[in-house]
């Protein structure tokens, strides 16, 4: 057994959240101990492992500012990052064997200084790469973090990423560190979503009128995740369409205490009623795991539309409950997606997307085929059985070599 202590930012609901919990999951069933050690978590916001006692939570520094005025969010996760290394190093009576760090590097330092514990750090993305460097103003702010964010990523014991498309940014991006990382992709507890489904989809989406085909957007609300394009997409298939009984549930992870969630919800929003779509398009705000299994099960096709997304837990989910998935061809869906076998790989743009989407309406068999061969795939290469051999393999490494 070893005791693995986990430092993330800011345990809430999302993508880097889900494998977090997943990787302390993972190695809770080879029999480890596990304790994540965090800087915010929200009962009400966060999945439910973290609240029911199945995963150890501990809260330090939620009293530091998760921004200033809006602005320095990056600044004020790397405060909050050292301050939850510093606690457990200093001031908890852990005492791990092996950290496992995501997201903010800068907790990396503390734990090499002041502990010989290695340290594996999983990097969802290069954070410089998500920032903006617009104008000169935001030069001089990032300048300093993006040399921070380098520098203290190579101190890693290991460093592993969640597709080959990020271990190939990475290696672009950070030239400074010579090893390549290895590619640990996330991975689906299959449990989770074979468990019945309570929830009828009338009584999610709100209505008792009959709908012969129901499109699902699921991502954060987020500009960068480009939901506008799933909108005007199914305004271009309505067009097409006519009377066509169909139906479009945006569902999307939100924060209250995000701006930016608050302002996109807004104005995703404002489009649907600018295209007089308010009675075929339903929002969902951070819905419960109960419900969004319900909705995968469902539906009739995904819609998953950021572009070079890093991976895409999404696409994941919804294949395995054999939906066919309509995704932009680029990033973490190349790995994920088979293009005309398991959904289409499309350019970003409304057209490509509407096309795809009226092909599987009027051929709702081809739509059910793809299904069946997605989940196949999902089962085959993404289980939670090989993401839990290859993490425990992970860890056993980084033991060994300590000694």
């Amino acid at each position: 057994m070893v005791k693995v202590v986990f430092l993330h930012p800011d345990l809430g609901i999302g993508g880097a959240e889900r494998l977090v919990v997943d990787a302390a999951l993972a190695l809770q069933s080879k029999g480890h101990e596990i304790h994540i050690v965090t800087s915010y978590h929200d009962p009400g916001h966060s999945f439910p492992e973290t609240n029911d006692g199945t995963i150890a939570v501990t809260v330090s520094g939620n009293w530091l500012p998760r921004s200033i005025f809006g602005r320095f969010l990056a600044l004020c996760a790397y405060v909050r990052m050292v301050w939850a290394s510093f606690y457990t190093v200093f001031f908890s009576d852990l005492n791990p064997q092996v950290y496992f760090c995501d997201q903010v590097s800068m907790c990396i330092p503390v734990l090499k200084t002041f502990t010989c514990v290695p340290v594996l750090f999983y990097c969802h993305f290069p954070d410089l790469l998500l920032a903006s460097h617009r104008t000169w103003i935001q030069k001089i702010y990032r300048t300093p973090l993006d040399w921070l964010e380098e520098k203290t990523t190579g101190l890693a014991t290991t460093t592993v990423v969640n597709s080959h498309f990020t271990a190939g940014v990475f290696c672009d991006t950070f030239k400074s560190i010579r090893r390549r990382p290895q590619v640990l992709y996330p991975s689906l507890n299959f449990e989770s979503f074979d468990r019945e489904c309570g929830n009828s989809l009338s009584s999610v989406i709100g209505t008792d009128k009959k709908v012969d085909f129901v499109y699902l957007s699921i991502n954060r609300y987020e500009r960068k995740k480009n939901l506008g394009l799933a909108i005007k997409a199914f305004d271009l298939l309505k067009s097409s369409l006519g009377s066509a009984k169909i139906h479009l549930i945006m569902v999307g992870g939100y924060d209250d205490r995000l701006i930016e969630n608050v302002e996109h919800y807004d104005e995703l929003q404002k489009l649907v009623i600018s295209l007089n779509l308010s009675e075929s398009v339903t929002f969902l705000r951070s819905p419960s795991d109960e419900t969004k299994t319900c909705l995968l099960k469902n539906c009739q096709t995904l819609l998953y539309t950021p572009d070079k997304e890093h991976f895409g837990i999404v696409p994941l989910e919804a294949m395995y409950c054999q939906l066919p998935v309509i995704a932009v061809n680029s990033g973490g869906p190349l790995e994920t997606v088979e293009d005309h076998r398991t959904g289409y790989l499309c350019q970003v743009t409304a057209e490509d997307f509407a096309e795809k989407m009226q092909y599987l309406f009027e051929n709702p068999n081809i739509a059910i085929k793809m299904g069946e061969r997605g989940k196949q795939r999902v089962i085959q290469h993404f289980s939670f059985h090989s993401f839990c051999h290859q993490l425990n393999d992970l860890v056993g490494e980084l033991v060994v070599s300590k000694v």
